[in-house]
């Protein structure tokens, strides 16, 4: 009898979790949907013309909002992570936040910014904080539309001596990273993608 109450309460703390995961994540829709995303007329980084342009930072800046981000990452988020960062500036929000509310989960994250390019003074290198080679990487940006930023993010840590092991940005805008990071050996697992707010993929 106690197997199967132990069964129950294992399987009813599970559907609790993934409801307030998707809670979560239903939240982090909202507010990315009323700060974050803008309709209209606008160019891409890569002259391609949009309808609708998004600026996560208004998300992971806002207390609200770095909440829910870090709800929805950490929930996702693979047990052998044990650093967190990616290319500044868009990354430093999200991974710091995350990492200072999986502390208080007590999941210890080191973070980590890295560089548009080398210090020639001090700690030289690109990688700025407290990633330790060896380490195995959640490789964090604001929004990801070609990719290339997070792939280079993960060449650096690679250079490094450490292991990226899941690209996870706020908003996959693009639709073209995951192949990317599957050619390379890496997940690919956005909290939300341009599909869940709504638009088509822009990559």
């Amino acid at each position: 009898m106690s197997d199967i109450n132990a069964s129950s309460d294992t399987k009813a703390s599970t559907n609790t979790n993934n409801t307030t995961a998707a809670s979560a994540k239903s939240k982090l829709i909202e507010h990315l949907r009323a700060y974050s995303v803008r309709t209209g007329d606008f160019v891409l980084k890569s002259g391609k013309p949009t309808t609708w342009f998004i600026d996560s930072k208004q998300t992971a800046c806002r207390p609200e909002g770095i909440l829910l981000v870090a709800e929805v990452a950490l929930a996702q988020l693979p047990s052998e992570v044990t650093a967190i960062g990616g290319l500044t500036a868009g990354a430093d929000p999200v991974a710091f936040g995350i990492a200072a509310v999986a502390a208080t989960q007590g999941r210890q994250l080191r973070s980590f910014s890295i560089r548009k390019e080398s210090k020639d003074h001090g700690v030289t290198g690109r990688i700025a904080g407290a990633l330790k080679p060896g380490d195995m990487v959640a490789i964090v940006e604001d929004t990801v539309t070609r990719g290339t930023s997070p792939m280079e993010a993960a060449a650096v840590v690679r250079e490094f001596g450490a292991t990226p092991v899941v690209i996870m940005p706020i908003v996959d805008r693009g639709g073209t990273c995951a192949a990317m990071a599957q050619a390379e050996g890496i997940a690919f697992d956005p909290l939300v993608t341009a599909i869940d707010l709504g638009f088509e993929y822009e990559g």
